[in-house]
């Protein structure tokens, strides 16, 4: 079955493939996460504030990249990013802001979509008395939600977290639309100069599955953990 397997090809193009396409991958996905739970947990408050402007602006937002294709998005922000940072600063030329800052921002702005959603539903599971009880220590809606809420909805989301996370690490190899050599695309380009598609392409799909599978066991038993704190 594997007689004309070339393992060899693997073994000589393991540095390159983790220290050029995997350190981009992992670094684009724990960026894109952090901000994406920071400006996801922004939206998850504006949508669930009183004021109706903010609640249906986030809203909009939420439901306009949740509707959209990420490639396309990624294709999007590829070349319109250059032109806004131009605009932005007064800038006569588009600014060159690179595949990996490119990367990062449409994540980061398409996976606080996904966040908020997964916040939102954080902090409307805290009970209102608990935000009652705040309001009646004298603390305002910023110190309730930040000492209070927030801490309790990230414990209980954390699971969730880490599911859309894996989803996110998963997604990153969409990067192929801009050119941008991550894990996949560092495997690509071994395939098509040494003419071995089965032996990279297998070989990334192993670590895919193998880190996909184990951050689910750690979901899995975060899960647990959570039921029994509670």
């Amino acid at each position: 079955m594997f007689s004309g397997y070339d393992f060899d090809v693997i073994q000589r193009s393991l540095p390159y493939l983790f220290r050029e396409g995997m350190v981009f991958t992992l670094t684009l996905t724990v960026m894109a996460m952090t901000g994406g739970i920071i400006f996801g947990t922004i939206l998850a408050m504006m949508r669930l504030s009183s004021l109706q402007p903010l609640s249906w602006l986030a809203g909009a937002y939420v439901n306009l990249m949740r509707s959209l294709p990420l490639v396309l998005v990624i294709f999007w922000f590829f070349f319109l990013v250059p032109y806004i940072g131009a605009w932005i600063v007064g800038s006569p030329q588009p600014i060159a802001v690179g595949a990996f800052w490119s990367a990062v921002i449409t994540f980061t702005l398409f996976e606080a979509a996904y966040y908020c959603e997964i916040m939102r539903a954080g902090i409307q599971s805290i009970p209102k008395g608990q935000v009652a009880a705040g309001q009646a220590l004298g603390l305002n809606y910023g110190q309730t939600m930040g000492n209070i809420v927030l801490p309790q909805a990230f414990r209980n989301m954390l699971p969730v977290l880490l599911t859309q996370t894996i989803i996110l690490f998963q997604d990153t190899s969409l990067v192929y639309v801009i050119s941008a050599t991550d894990f996949l695309g560092a495997a690509a380009k071994i395939a098509n100069r040494d003419y071995r598609l089965v032996e990279m392409y297998t070989f990334v799909a192993v670590v895919y599955f193998i880190i996909s599978f184990s951050l689910s066991y750690l979901v899995k038993v975060l899960q647990q953990r959570v039921a029994i704190v509670r």
